[in-house]
């Protein structure tokens, strides 16, 4: 019986660790949020060695992903869209007020060839400005066979993290 427990708990880690390793996150409908917290997840998405794909709206804080993430292990599908826009914190009277300091935090960490593509129109300012198609391919990595076949099981995703401002998915490679 002890045996047989121990072999359970031996092919249940075994199985949590080949599954990690393969997890994907896949970015479909993410609006944004607090820049702390996206730092905070694709951080740990990057330790953890998990892929992440593209597959629709990424907006505002959700954008740091291009920087966090090894281009190896990020791609943008072709329904991919990037929107971004200067940082801001909320005030009192429910208004927003620029934050410089946060925004240039941000472009810190895009990458160099995002960085001119931003400031090619304008910097970031309050209006949101998108990246999508051609040219989010000359700097998001279009996704490959390997990539894409996981993304087909966007299909029937489990979900790993939610909130009411976005969803984000873990699908299991599989081959």
């Amino acid at each position: 019986m002890r045996r047989a427990t121990l072999l359970l708990v031996a092919a249940a880690a075994a199985a949590l660790s080949a599954s990690s390793a393969r997890a994907m996150i896949v970015i479909s409908a993410d609006r944004g949020g607090l820049i702390s917290n996206y730092a905070e997840r694709f951080l740990s998405a990057r330790a953890a060695g998990e892929r992440v794909v593209i597959d629709g709206a990424c907006l505002s804080a959700c954008t740091l992903v291009v920087g966090m993430m090894p281009r190896d292990r990020i791609c943008a599908t072709p329904e991919a869209v990037l929107g971004f826009h200067s940082a801001w914190l909320p005030r009192v009277d429910g208004g927003k007020i620029n934050s410089l300091a946060a925004s240039t935090a941000m472009m810190e960490i895009y990458p160099a060839e995002l960085r001119r593509w931003i400031a090619r129109r304008g910097g970031l300012g309050t209006k949101m400005m998108f990246l999508q198609g051609r040219e989010l391919a000359q700097i998001v990595p279009p996704c490959g066979t390997s990539v894409s076949a996981a993304a087909n099981v966007i299909r029937n995703p489990h979900v790993l993290r939610s909130d009411t401002n976005r969803t984000t998915f873990v699908a299991r490679q599989t081959r």
